[in-house]
Order: structure tokens, then sequence, then C-alpha cells
């Protein structure tokens, strides 16, 4: 069985080798072979050399520094794709897979005759907190969502974080890779509900399969006084990407995009009054 593992970088050259240990380091049957395809778009920190003296094994291709995560992800899985693997395993540089991760993922395989996205979740150690994987719509048409995790269950979920992430071949071949519509994030929430709309589920595996730490950028509104500042992260690949996610929201959501249009630019324009709002109504 071959698993086709993608990965993008940039900058990160300590986490990207202790992500790539933990691969390597996988408690898997013999049968189970990965091939590992790794984006570096264009770091200035020495990655590409180190991956080389460290895991020569591993396939690298150099981006031109403006892929971003999506970008970077696309790029290693075009050229995944070629090999023809089993499976594609989508994985975060800044994860650290638990030991039996993998066959913990495939396991799933062998008990269930479908084939489905299957959701690794990652923890916080830290914190003790869940911080990434499978997610359920309160309500469908809506984008909010809850969290969905089980110590002992595969529970079926709506969308998913990439971070940890097993696409059988068949869901590549009936829906391709991630969209050329996002540059950076977005990419894995659009993936999973486009394969929901193709008839594949999207599971979480039980218990916490890896450790990352949240990095989410939202919390950046609260320190920026600037209303410039709040438009620049509003508009960036690495802040919300506006335009990028309306048009997320009006592919999977076209009911809730007044309402999301709405709260966006309420949080922008008044985040002290958004603020409280949120605080009222939590």
């Amino acid at each position: 069985m071959d698993i086709a593992v993608l990965l993008a970088t940039f900058n990160r050259k300590d986490k990207t080798l202790s992500c790539l240990k933990s691969l390597f380091e996988q408690e898997m049957d013999s049968d189970v072979k990965l091939n590992v395809f790794l984006t570096d778009d264009n770091s200035t920190d020495g990655t590409a050399i180190e991956l080389k003296e460290h895991f020569p094994s591993v396939n690298i291709f150099k981006g031109s520094g403006s892929l971003f995560w999506a970008g970077g992800m696309r790029n290693s899985w075009e050229n995944a794709i070629k090999i023809k693997p089993d499976f594609y395993l989508l994985l975060n540089d800044d994860t650290l897979l638990v030991k039996n991760c993998i066959t913990r993922l495939l396991n799933y395989f062998s008990i269930r005759n479908e084939d489905a996205i299957l959701i690794g979740s990652t923890m916080d150690n830290r914190k003790n907190k869940i911080t990434y994987g499978g997610h359920k719509l309160y309500t469908a048409g809506k984008i909010q969502c809850y969290n969905v995790f089980s110590e002992t269950e595969y529970l079926v979920c709506d969308m998913a974080n990439a971070n940890i992430m097993l696409v059988p071949a068949s869901v590549v071949n009936k829906i391709g890779i991630l969209s050329v519509n996002f540059t950076h994030s977005i990419a894995d929430f659009d993936y999973t509900l486009r394969a929901g709309k193709a008839g594949f589920k999207t599971i979480v595996a039980p218990g916490v399969l890896g450790f990352c730490v949240d990095d989410n950028l939202d919390n950046e509104f609260k320190v920026k006084r600037n209303l410039k500042q709040r438009i620049a992260h509003l508009k960036s690949p690495k802040g919300l990407a506006y335009k990028e996610y309306m048009g997320f929201i009006s592919t999977h959501f076209p009911g809730h995009r007044l309402e999301v249009y709405t709260k966006i630019w309420l949080k922008t324009f008044f985040p002290f009054i958004w603020r409280k709002f949120k605080s009222n109504n939590s």
C-alpha cells in the first residue's frame, strides 16, 4: 500500500524537521510505504539543505515564495499524483504525529467497506485542548460549526482541517485536489465540503492522533487599533483573505452570505462594539 505524504513549508525549519521525524518513526505494517512530497516555498532559513541532509528520501520542490499553504500543497499534490498512490496524507509541517497515527487512520478501511476522507484530531498538549480536526455545522446552510471529537468512536463531520487528513485515491479521481481558488487557508474546508457533495463522507478518527498548537490569527483583530491595519489583515492571505472567503461562502453557504458580509465589516470597522456584542451573546 502506497501513501503519498504531502507537505508545504516556509521558514519553519525546526518544526518541519520535527514533523518529518515523527512521520518516519511511525509504527506501521511492513506493506505500507510512504513517499513524501514537500514544497519548500523558497525558505531563507536553510530548510531545504537540512531536509536533504536528514531526510534524503523526501521529494523536495522549490516554490516561488508566494505559494502560501494551499499553493504549496497543490504543488506537492500535483507531483504526487504521478506515482498513483493508494492514499494521499495531507500533513501540516507543525504537526507531530503519535507513533501509530497512520495505522489508526487506515484501520477505518478494514472496518468499513467505503471510501471516505479520514481526519486525525490534534491537541495542544500544554493546554490539553483539541486544536484541529473535524467540524460539524450547527445548521445546514450556515457556516457556524463546532469541533467533533471522541476518544472511542468514528464521527462524521461536515468539514475539516488538513493538519492530518488521509484521502483515498478514489476521492481524488472524482473531485481532484485543493481548489486553485484559495491561496492559504479555507482550501481544506472547501475540499471536504466538495467531497461531501460528491457523496464521500469525512470521518474523524477516534482519539488524538497528533500534537499542534492553534495558530488562529483571528486574535490579531484584538490588537490592531488602526483601521488601515484591520483592513489589510482582512484582505491578507494569512488573514481572512476576504475575497476568497466570500467566494467560499457564496459556493457553500449562499443563503448566509449577507449575514457573513455584515458581521465581517462590523468586526472590521467597529471591533470594540463587535467584542461587546459577542460577549453579550456568549
